[in-house]
């Protein structure tokens, strides 16, 4: 009995020290391969952050800076972000040239790490035709007609909003990009009109080639379908028109477009004048009823941004401009932007009169949030 029982005893013994091994042995090989399983996931993370981002659709904004371009430039991609209020997924595709390029990109790499789920950034080199790319570069502003030729130098774009440097969002993306479902089979790109009175229209009074329509259009704000742009072969339409017509061109690339689109009129779609709201539209009078869904883009163009002609262009810059992306946009943005439009200087000026219309949609986003 006592042998028996010393059996079992050291039976027992050993089946202790065996799984005390194996606990051992296990919790070792947790602790080893810990590093491996964090690593794992975070990768893991990071590709389901990627596949989130490529599942949503990518609306990609592309613009052209030369010159003295770089804050307006950096101010219409803040507007363009700080109206995205439905977090959509925003590509901004920059051309440009030294010292521009370091200066943009200091300042979206600051905001991409505050917004990396919003959106990204590419900086891209201007290239024009090598046969005449200093003539094409310095066509009217320098670089603009660098939007001529996106059709060949994106590739991998499907489509686009291009817009000046000196267009301000007041809307989010996806109020104009609505408009690329409403083109027919035909139509390649849309732009607002130039003018939409006679009496104080340029193209209809002044030009000395053909345009677009009635009145023409306007080419600071653009949407872009590449693809059936690279079908039309949009850049062998170009350059005859260039080569006719260069010595009776006024306003450079969007002369170009007008004639283009003058001999191709189904291939463009218009857009409402609040998508490209300008100082023609109000300081002579109200030529853009914009009061029933509010100014979408506003346009600074001949330097109103910059110029207290119309007080009311230069507020909403500034009100842009000064806004730090990430803080609270009721209280530093909207706030003090009803309190600039409401200004003497504003009021009294013949813009000024739009105030509301310039209010609209953040009132409707922002207020609401808060």
């Amino acid at each position: 009995m006592y042998l028996c029982s010393n059996i079992r005893n050291k039976m027992r013994h050993f089946h202790m020290c065996f799984l005390s091994c194996v606990a051992l042995t296990t919790i070792l090989y947790i602790f080893h391969e810990r590093p491996n399983w964090d690593h794992a996931a975070s990768a893991q993370s990071d590709t389901e952050t990627n596949e989130m981002r490529h599942k949503k659709n990518t609306f990609h904004i592309v613009a052209v800076a030369c010159g003295q371009r770089a804050q307006e430039t950096l101010v219409m991609i803040k507007s363009a972000l700080l109206y995205n209020y439905y977090q959509e997924y925003i590509k901004f595709i920059i051309f440009t040239e030294a010292p521009l390029t370091d200066i943009i990109s200091e300042k979206l790499t600051d905001w991409r790490d505050t917004l990396s789920q919003q959106f990204d950034f590419e900086l891209l080199s201007l290239k024009f035709p090598n046969q005449s790319a200093k003539e094409w570069k310095n066509l009217f502003k320098p670089c603009a007609a660098q939007r001529l030729f996106l059709p060949s130098l994106l590739k991998d774009v499907d489509s686009l909003l291009y817009v000046d440097t000196d267009i301000l969002f007041l809307s989010p993306i996806t109020d104009i990009w609505k408009y690329f479902a409403k083109f027919n089979e035909t139509q390649i790109a849309a732009l607002a009109p130039e003018h939409e009175n006679e009496n104080i229209g340029w193209y209809n009074r002044f030009a000395r080639h053909p345009f677009y329509g009635r009145l023409g259009v306007n080419s600071g704000v653009m949407l872009m379908n590449l693809t059936r742009m690279r079908q039309f072969n949009w850049e062998q339409h170009v350059f005859p028109i260039y080569k006719e017509f260069k010595l009776r061109i006024t306003w450079g690339d969007q002369d170009i477009i007008n004639i283009l689109f003058y001999y191709h009129p189904d291939k463009l779609y218009i857009i409402p004048c609040e998508y490209n709201y300008r100082p023609d539209h109000c300081m002579y009078m109200s030529i853009c009823n914009s009061s029933r869904s509010g100014i979408k883009l506003i346009h600074g163009n001949r330097g109103y941004f910059h110029s207290d002609k119309q007080p009311l262009f230069k507020t909403i810059y500034s009100a842009i401009e000064s806004y730090q992306l990430s803080s609270n946009v009721y209280n530093d943005f909207l706030l003090p932007l009803r309190a600039a439009l409401n200004t003497q200087s504003v009021n009294e000026s013949s813009c000024g009169k739009v105030s509301g219309d310039i209010l609209l949609v953040a009132n409707s986003l922002f207020s609401s949030s808060y």
